[in-house]
């Protein structure tokens, strides 16, 4: 089982810091998964036990110069690591003006994600900081535990309003109640309310429009023979929420949300190279 990866582009580097910053917002651990092409980060908490999900894909050519890897065995050319995000965003930090980053799978005392970042310096020898990321190895009888989660038939896809703009009501929102309901209808409208005893908020978003998945894919296509101004509606955790979006520096170009009647909030956040995929269930 063997990895080794190198970026030298500096944007590239940068990008990748970024995707792994809202990686480390999101999730305490998270699961590392390196295919021939592409690298996942996933957050399987069990749904059922009221916890979020997260699967990020990113296609490893966008961002690597190098990348070389062998998998547990050659019918199964793939690794799976048991990671802390926060530890290799901490690393990448350091990296900003690098001329080079390189990560490397390592067996010294245990196994470890090095990352050996190359500073430039006035003399002719550089700089090299390294740093050793603690992982676990995750054996291949456990690997089906870290599928794509399946997305439910959902009751509404809508298009997201601007990031910074839903942040700001949730967070102002956030100091009111710990739960927001999240609705949406098939007529581009979308409200995030809250509801205490005290007050009652509601932010309405109007002109979002609605994706238009096509029928082949399963889910709901058409919105033929359905009443286009009813609501869905599901309540969710408002920290769960406030979490996604204050660590979101993906920059997505394409963010959208798909709404199971009381069951599930599934937020999509595509980029060109990266897709980031949410769940928050929702709360009885």
């Amino acid at each position: 089982m063997r990895f080794r990866a190198k970026i030298v582009d500096l944007a590239c580097l940068n990008h990748f810091s970024r995707i792994i910053n809202t990686i480390a917002r999101l999730a305490k651990t998270c699961v590392l998964r390196l295919t021939v092409c592409k690298l996942y980060f996933i957050l399987s908490d069990k749904i059922a036990n009221g916890g979020a999900s997260m699967w990020c894909e990113l296609s490893q050519g966008n961002f690597f110069d190098e990348f070389q890897m062998e998998g547990v065995a050659a019918e199964h050319n793939e690794i799976y690591l048991d990671l802390v995000p926060e530890n290799l965003s901490r690393a990448l930090k350091t990296a900003q003006s690098a001329k080079a980053v390189k990560i490397k799978l390592t067996n010294k005392h245990c196994p470890c994600l090095r990352v050996a970042v190359e500073l430039p310096s006035l003399s002719s020898s550089s700089r090299i900081v390294t740093h050793d990321i603690p992982v676990g190895v995750i054996p291949r009888r456990m690997w089906n535990d870290f599928r794509e989660p399946s997305v439910p038939d959902f009751d509404v896809s809508i298009y997201l309003p601007v990031l910074k703009t839903m942040k700001s009501v949730v967070e102002r929102m956030k100091n009111l109640s710990n739960f927001i309901v999240i609705e949406a209808n098939l007529s581009g409208e979308m409200n995030l309310k809250i509801e205490t005893d005290l007050v009652s908020v509601t932010t309405h978003f109007k002109d979002l429009g609605n994706p238009p998945w096509a029928s082949e894919d399963g889910c709901q296509s058409s919105a033929q023979g359905r009443d286009l101004e009813s609501m869905a509606e599901a309540c969710i955790d408002i920290k769960k929420l406030q979490q996604l979006l204050a660590g979101q520096q993906v920059n997505p170009t394409k963010a959208l949300c798909n709404i199971v009647r009381k069951r599930i909030v599934h937020f999509i956040l595509l980029h060109e190279e990266v897709s980031l995929q949410y769940f928050i269930p929702a709360i009885a």
